[in-house]
């Protein structure tokens, strides 16, 4: 009654923003989407979970005891649908949490896999990916990874990912530009709502994002790489502007955020394929063609305020593995 599971992030290349309307009432609260999305997974990135039967519930994140209300709650729905004992919980991301890398994403794909796999479940993937978007949608991309779509499926309407290109098919890579480590100061789930109540962009972000997502899985599917930047690029620059016409504005960039899309600029002035997308925090990404990411990893390292770059190729499914597998690639 133990288990060991991996996952990888992702970034998603059409974003998701905002909930369901029906989402504002807590009784009725599945954390759905109010749009679709589409990602890739980061094969460089990763969390590690670990799942035990236990005397009392126990949570450990990076190392140390913790309480964290949505991964409670998560375990308390599982538990009623499966009479699960205590559980001991031990969590590490090798990668900054809560920092705008999606560290939620990979946190529950491997919570709910391990749990799994623990106690022996049987959860199908799409099964998995619902369950692990009832805490934090994107993470239903992530127990997918590759190139994941997150919109509803299956004759139920559920909403859940599925594949919508192999990791394989397309070797892009990503460059993530890291240019802050510390935690983001208004949480993902909670400038959502606001954006919701507040940004008179809003309305206009849903309705335009269900043509967005259709248009990126038409050119994953035919890997399109500049129909892919487009849309991309679009998705991302449209979400940020519902955040900062929202009261009170959200400003996840930094300055070097912004030095960080020059300098994607530049490279796909000079015949680069690359684009860039920033989710909800200061990193940039920068998603290249095969055979780009080098140049790119180099010019976006000379960027002033830039930590350090990580190099990443397309990453897999959430899984369990054996307890010392140090393999997380």
């Amino acid at each position: 009654m133990t288990a060991t599971a991996i996952a990888h992030p992702n970034v998603a290349l059409v974003k998701y923003w905002g909930k369901q309307p029906e989402e504002a009432d807590e009784a009725r609260r599945e954390n759905t989407p109010a749009t679709p999305s589409l990602s890739i997974a980061l094969s460089a990135l990763a969390t590690r979970t670990v799942v035990a039967a236990a005397e009392q519930d126990e949570l450990r994140v990076n190392g140390r005891p913790a309480t964290d209300a949505r991964i409670a709650g998560l375990i308390a729905e599982m538990r009623r649908a499966w009479a699960l004992p205590h559980i001991s919980v031990t969590t590490c991301n090798d990668f900054p949490t809560s920092a705008g890398l999606a560290s939620s994403a990979s946190g529950f794909a491997a919570l709910v896999t391990a749990i799994d796999g623990a106690f022996a479940l049987g959860l199908s993937i799409r099964e998995r990916s619902v369950w692990a978007r009832r805490a934090s949608a994107s993470a239903a991309r992530s127990v997918v990874g590759g190139f994941a779509a997150l919109a509803p499926t299956g004759d139920d309407g559920e909403w859940a990912s599925s594949a919508v290109l192999a990791k394989e098919a397309w070797p892009l890579e990503v460059v993530v530009a890291v240019v802050s480590e510390v935690a983001k100061g208004v949480p993902s789930n909670v400038g959502m709502e606001q954006s919701r109540r507040s940004s008179p962009f809003y309305r206009a972000w849903v309705e335009s994002t269900r043509d967005d997502f259709e248009a990126a899985r038409q050119a994953v599917v035919g890997r399109d790489f500049n129909a892919l930047a487009t849309v991309a690029e679009h998705s991302c620059f449209k979400m940020h502007a519902v955040m900062l016409a929202t009261q009170p504005a959200l400003v996840y960039w930094k300055a070097a955020t912004l030095a960080c899309i020059d300098a994607v600029r530049r490279l796909q002035d000079a015949g680069t394929s690359v684009f860039c997308t920033i989710d909800a925090g200061p990193q940039m990404k920068a998603v290249c063609g095969p055979g780009q990411a080098g140049a790119v990893a180099d010019a976006l390292a000379q960027v002033p305020g830039v930590l350090r770059v990580v190099r990443s190729g397309i990453g897999g499914a959430a899984r369990c593995v054996e307890a010392g597998d140090a393999d997380v690639g």
